[in-house]
């Protein structure tokens, strides 16, 4: 790399947040072609090379240190963050793309409205099942977290990548920690959030790798990005 590398979400409403968010800031980014194409055109700001990727990967291509920065939801940096925290720094919140990640579970549940209730629900659940309690999530880092720090231990995750609402009504899990913005998919699949169940109120974030190569053109190009936000009242 020699000049400033920057990820950005391939897709999505979070895609176009970001190129409006950077266009308030003098940059202007134009895809290649059709949006199935993953590269990008930026003016306004000398030696930037931007790359389209899906917002999951960007994570992980900022710890090996291939982009130098990345725009994502802070909920995917800070599960790389929980193991790690010394290799990506997050520069600022952009300000969009909001939610939340929460604990649910189903609405029958009708005593179970905290985490402390859930922890009694688990201690009870593998006497009268036979095993532990199943929480559906991808988020497996800080889930983990937040469970040991509200004192439940007798559960197992279920790794989940797809539709995490459907687990409990798919019978794959009986309760779930997934991120939600409107809560109308939690609703639809009859789940609730406990009370305190909120791991982390997320929202898009300008993230910064520590281990990439930085060439003094990409630290002179980072320095003009960093005076536009403090300017934009963004640092």
């Amino acid at each position: 790399m020699t000049g400033l590398s920057l990820a950005l979400p391939s897709k999505g409403r979070l895609q176009a947040d970001t190129i409006a968010w950077f266009a308030d800031l003098g940059v202007e980014i134009f895809r290649d072609g059709t949006d199935r194409e993953y590269s990008a055109q930026a003016t306004g700001l000398d030696g930037l090379d931007v790359v389209m990727m899906s917002a999951s990967e960007v994570p992980r291509e900022l710890v090996a240190g291939r982009v130098h920065l990345g725009v994502t939801g802070e909920d995917l940096i800070r599960e790389r963050l929980t193991s790690r925290n010394d290799l990506i720094r997050i520069l600022t919140k952009c300000g969009f793309g909001h939610a939340d990640l929460i604990v649910a579970v189903p609405k029958v549940w009708i005593d179970v409205e905290s985490m402390h209730d859930l922890d009694e629900v688990a201690a009870q659940f593998r006497q009268f099942h036979g095993h532990a309690l199943r929480v559906a999530t991808k988020y497996h880092n800080l889930v983990r977290a937040f469970f040991q720090e509200h004192g439940v231990a007798d559960y197992r995750l279920v790794d989940s990548q797809g539709a995490t609402e459907a687990a409990p009504k798919n019978l794959a899990a009986e309760a779930i920690a997934d991120i939600t913005s409107t809560g109308d998919t939690l609703r639809a699949n009859h789940l609730k959030p406990l009370d305190d169940g909120l791991i982390l109120e997320s929202q898009a974030v300008l993230a910064e790798s520590v281990t990439a190569e930085w060439s003094d053109l990409a630290r002179s190009s980072l320095a003009v990005l960093r005076d536009r936000l403090e300017a934009a009242g963004a640092l």
